[in-house]
């Protein structure tokens, strides 16, 4: 057990925080990719529109808590200790995923015990993600923090794409090994944090914010709860925008939410602390991690109903497998992460992070209009080329995004910072899903209705049969073919298709008539959500290169700005502790 003054501690503390992230991230994606599993083995078929929100409360609920609480519990690691808040991160993860794989229940009931339990997952996972960037910015010096940094938050954004593909092997075998699986690595993790971790920061005594801790996460609750429920169909529309609780919980949300920034402004130890919004380094680098992550939150899910629901089955992949496949063939995302992050984080500590946090942003913007020029059925090669110039994009900005963020606040405030930081990410990924679903929706509805008609009557298909079938949501064509489902032969069901001529209804249950009917209606909407990834990246860039004061001879993020979080000529009222 090292000390915490040992010259090695450092990296014992990197080590343990990458496993805690990589695991949280991991977590989220193995779910996400394993759900056709999950649902099969609970009994409960998610097509069914009365399930539509058991399959997106799995989804979103998790990224929901965490958004909400990591505020609050990096806020309360600078009052109580971020390695003990750590540690306790740890341990309910690890617990939680025992009691998700022991499932007693089938059907809604089934469902409900997942989603609930992996509530409390979530609140694990956000004392992780929370305390995990503070605990290195404590342990290592403004010389090598970017480059520990760009380790730990590589291993995040790979953690969601290794979990595609560890989900998928997982599932194959039994749907509960993708919550058995945290468990070793849990344990492990616990056991370890709490015997090698230590406080580094003299904590200081404070009061718990409890109206702004209210506020924001009935605010930030509301807005993205009715995000999620805005995707959904109500009342013979294809999306739920106009449903009265949406708009209420929109409205209301916002609402709330701007009475917590008065209550912030006002409170002696505020939660959420604004005056830090008043540095240009830590403002402009919050601005850039929301739109890189709007950007690259919703790519995941387009890609997979890409891969899933079109270019696979048209490659002779069967529909049961393609989740696995999916999760294969974005590999190349995965190494371009894995290669640029602790690259950049290095290079970044050497000649400042900005061009690198900028200039990673400039990549993936082209890379998305790299996509934009592919057909649906394209060349896979050239498709790996562009996904893995994302990746080293997003792999160029996040380590020294995050090393600008944090390396500009005082150290009494690493943890709120940390926990603000993954705020604006998380919220970014939920807000993201909701956009680009319902940008996709918007384009597929324009055009399916008709090519699904007429491409079912071509087929023999009843013209009434095949006018209600392609009346049904968009929505749920684009779930079923994230699910690996195939859609027509859930849609039409056994009677109709017993009906046709043997040769019409295997040309509608084949792999190829659902992927070319909805190829040209899929890449309409696909040429909209990468138009506005690519721009939301271009003004992301702009955002990184925005600079504050500086003091002589020395860059803004290491020098005065690291003590005054208003920047130099303004007092905040209260006195802080320098950084390193």
């Amino acid at each position: 057990m090292l000390a915490a003054d040992d010259p090695h501690y450092k990296w014992v503390a990197l080590s343990n925080t990458t496993l805690g992230t990589l695991l949280a991230t991991i977590n989220s994606s193995i779910v996400l990719i394993s759900l056709p599993a999950i649902f099969k083995g609970v009994e409960l078929d998610p097509l069914q529109p009365g399930n539509v929100s058991y399959l997106l409360w799995m989804l979103m609920g998790y990224m929901l808590v965490t958004a909400v609480l990591v505020v609050t519990l990096g806020r309360l690691g600078d009052m109580y200790g971020r390695v003990k808040m750590y540690n306790a991160g740890f341990a309910v993860f690890t617990l939680t995923s025992i009691v998700l794989a022991v499932d007693p229940f089938t059907g809604g009931g089934g469902a409900l015990w997942l989603i609930g339990w992996r509530v409390v997952q979530a609140v694990g996972g956000a004392l992780l993600m929370a305390n995990s960037a503070a605990i290195i910015t404590d342990a290592f010096d403004v010389r090598q923090r970017g480059m520990a940094l760009g380790v730990n938050i590589v291993s995040a954004l790979a953690g969601s794409f290794i979990g595609l593909v560890a989900g998928g092997v997982l599932a194959e075998w039994d749907w509960r090994s993708v919550f058995w699986v945290n468990i070793p690595l849990g344990a492990l993790g616990t056991v370890w944090a709490y015997r090698s971790l230590h406080d580094t920061e003299t904590r200081r005594d404070a009061r718990i914010d409890w109206w702004g801790n209210a506020t924001f996460a009935v605010g930030l609750t509301a807005v993205l709860a009715a995000i999620t429920y805005g995707i959904q169909p109500y009342g013979g529309h294809t999306m739920g925008w106009t449903n009265p609780w949406v708009v209420a919980g929109l409205a209301g949300g916002a609402v709330v939410l701007i009475a917590f920034g008065v209550i912030e402004s006002r409170v002696a130890e505020p939660m959420f602390p604004l005056a830090l919004f008043r540095n240009t380094a830590f403002t402009s680098g919050n601005a850039a991690g929301l739109l890189a992550a709007i950007a690259r939150g919703g790519l995941q899910f387009m890609l997979i109903i890409w891969l899933q629901g079109i270019w696979l089955p048209l490659h002779g992949y069967s529909y049961e497998s393609t989740p696995l496949w999916a999760g294969i063939y974005l590999l190349p995302m995965t190494v371009g992460f894995l290669l640029a992050g602790p690259l950049s984080g290095y290079l970044s500590d050497r000649f400042g992070p900005r061009p690198f946090a900028a200039g990673g942003l400039l990549v993936m913007a082209g890379s998305f209009v790299g996509l934009l020029l592919l057909p649906g059925d394209f060349d896979y090669r050239v498709f790996a080329v562009l996904i893995f110039v994302n990746g080293l994009g997003g792999g160029l900005f996040s380590a020294p995004n995050t090393a600008l963020i944090m390396s500009s606040v005082p150290a009494a405030l690493r943890g709120a910072a940390s926990g603000m930081r993954a705020t604006f990410v998380n919220a970014g990924q939920v807000l993201s899903i909701g956009v680009f679903f319902s940008l996709m929706v918007a384009g597929l509805a324009d055009s399916l209705p008709g090519t699904l008609g007429s491409g079912l009557t071509a087929q023999g298909v009843p013209a009434v049969t095949a006018d209600r079938v392609a009346q049904l949501p968009p929505v749920g064509t684009l779930f079923a073919a994230f699910l690996g489902y195939n859609p027509i032969a859930e849609l039409l069901g056994p009677q109709v298709l017993g009906a046709l001529p043997p040769a019409n209804a295997a040309t509608l249950t084949g792999l190829t008539f659902f992927p070319r009917l909805i190829a040209t209606p899929f890449h309409h909407g696909l040429l909209i959500v990468f138009w506005l990834a690519a721009g939301m990246s271009a003004v992301g860039a702009l955002a990184s290169l925005a600079r504050g004061r500086r003091s002589r001879g020395r860059p803004a993020e290491v020098t005065g700005e690291d003590r005054n979080p208003l920047g130099s000529g303004h007092s905040s009222g209260q006195s802080y502790p320098p950084t390193k």
